[in-house]
């Protein structure tokens, strides 16, 4: 890996670690957890391709 795709991977897991814990504690029901945690894989799966294409 090279540094230009190290940066944003550290960038995005200190992300994460900010958000996640208040996600989790927000989301406490099993079914609105899963439809969030749903929808956010659908969003990160598209930016992810949208980025794909562009690069």
């Amino acid at each position: 890996m090279e540094l230009e795709q190290i940066v944003p991977a550290l960038a995005l897991i200190a992300v994460l670690i900010l958000v996640i814990p208040g996600f989790i504690e927000s989301n406490i029901k099993k079914k609105v957890f899963l439809k969030n945690l749903g929808i956010w894989t659908i969003i990160v799966l598209f930016l992810m391709i949208i980025l794909y294409l562009i690069f």
